[in-house]
C-alpha cells in the first residue's frame, strides 16, 4: 500500500458538494468554542469527574472519594468544568451538588464512550 495511496489526484471539483458545504460552514468563533469544549472534556480527571457527574448528582466530597483524589483539586477542576458551562451546581444548605449542565453535555460525553468502548 502507497503512503499516497489516500491523496486524492483528480482534478474535477465537485462544485455542488463544495457549495453546499460552504454555505453550512459554521464561523470561526464557533469553531473555536467546539474546540474549547473538547479540549476542556479531554482531561482524563475532568473526564472521570464528568462520567461520575453522569451516574448522579454529587457533591465535592463524594467526587473526591469515587476519584481517589483531594477536594481542593476536584474543586478546581469542578470550577473549569462549570465556568465551561458543562456542569452546574446547586446549593442545599452548606452543600453544593454538582450535575451535567444539560443533556447535550450528557449525550456528547456517553457518544464518546461508546465510541471508545466500541472500537475495544
Amino acid at each position: 500500500m502507497s503512503k499516497n495511496e489516500f491523496i486524492c489526484d483528480c482534478n474535477v471539483i465537485h462544485q455542488d458538494v463544495v457549495d453546499q458545504t460552504m454555505k453550512n460552514m459554521p464561523d470561526a468563533d464557533t469553531f473555536n468554542k467546539l474546540a474549547e469544549f473538547f479540549k476542556i472534556i479531554g482531561d482524563t480527571t475532568r473526564a472521570k469527574i464528568l462520567f461520575a457527574l453522569d451516574q448522579n448528582e454529587m457533591c465535592v466530597c463524594d467526587i473526591a472519594n469515587v476519584l481517589g483524589m483531594s477536594k481542593s483539586s476536584i474543586s478546581h477542576q469542578l470550577g473549569t468544568l462549570r465556568r465551561s458551562g458543562i456542569i452546574k451546581c446547586r446549593k442545599s444548605g452548606k452543600e453544593v451538588f454538582y450535575q451535567l449542565d444539560d443533556e447535550h453535555v450528557k449525550e456528547v460525553f456517553e457518544i464518546g464512550k461508546e465510541h471508545i468502548e466500541h472500537k475495544k
